[in-house]
């Protein structure tokens, strides 16, 4: 990546061209990527695994589609114990095995981390929160606390922008194209904060793990797929939850939050007002995520 250079970076940005470091002058830096291992799993799949922290309880943090570890770590910043993060199959150094996926596959993925690493508490960002939803079906009770955030789908397919933003992703990821992969993933910053030093840390923190890790085709056909039959299956959850919505997010409709938290008996529901909350509510979406696990 050090002679990427489109588009060309703000003055305080980052520098990916010419000799010396290429990390922000100002604001905040992406958090660096650390060593991580590939570990087997019950089911034959190896899948890359990152534990931080020490004690008991163990929370297992499962990311969303096309994202990963580096972009889940920030939501246990304050969680209390160990925390346990990975990648879904076809992301990172996981294994892509044979396709077509289903959300049952990725309940899988989760289920086989969190039995390996003892976690009694659950995450589920946007595609892994259906995946926590799928594993809830067969296990109502597999943990004390569960959190999703921006779920996006239930049991109705998603809408075409998030099919269509995955295939975008999909497809620049493939071609190898840096400038392609860069507007994709510029889209999910807030328009505020693209050509800001903070922007370009987490834009070339991506292109760096995509273009070097890629993502397997066989996602795709998870754009078309739920990971309920019907939004009922998950009346018999009664573990104590928290689901996070933001109002305005077209990949992440607000109404998925609202269902999601009507449907599970011992849930509390919190919309943001407008959506990048990783970047306008970070505080407060962190304490909020670590109060509710920490109490």
């Amino acid at each position: 990546m050090r002679g990427f250079r489109w588009p060309p970076p703000p003055d305080s940005g980052p520098r990916t061209w010419g000799p010396g470091p290429g990390g922000p002058r100002t604001g905040r830096p992406a958090l660096p990527e650390p060593e991580t291992e590939l570990v087997t799993t019950p089911h034959g799949v190896r899948l890359e695994r990152l534990v931080t922290g020490t004690g008991d309880p163990v929370t297992v943090f499962a990311h969303g589609l096309g994202n990963g570890i580096a972009t889940t770590r920030p939501f246990g910043s304050g969680v209390n114990g160990r925390k346990v993060f990975f990648q879904f199959r076809g992301h990172g150094r996981s294994v892509a095995p044979d396709g077509p996926w289903d959300y049952l596959d990725l309940a899988r993925d989760l289920r086989a981390i969190a039995d390996l690493g003892g976690a009694s508490r659950a995450f589920g960002a946007s595609l892994g929160a259906g995946a926590l939803c799928r594993l809830l079906v067969e296990s109502p009770d597999r943990f004390d606390k569960l959190v999703f955030f921006l779920p996006a789908v239930l049991d109705e397919p998603r809408g075409p922008a998030a099919r269509e933003r995955v295939t975008d992703l999909l497809e620049a990821v493939e071609s190898g194209d840096a400038s392609a992969v860069a507007d994709i993933v510029t889209l999910e910053l807030p328009p505020a904060v693209r050509n800001t030093p903070a922007g370009w840390a987490y834009l070339r923190q991506r292109l760096d793990q995509l273009l070097r890790d890629g993502l397997a085709d066989s996602l795709a056909t998870l754009t078309d797929q739920t990971p309920l039959r019907q939004i009922g299956d998950l009346t018999g959850v009664t573990t104590p939850a928290l689901v996070i919505g933001c109002a305005g997010d077209d990949l992440h409709p607000v109404e998925v939050a609202e269902r999601l938290a009507v449907a599970l008996p011992q849930a509390t529901l919190h919309v943001y007002d407008r959506p990048g909350v990783l970047w306008s509510e970070r505080a407060d979406l962190r304490d909020r995520i670590s109060g509710f696990l920490n109490e």
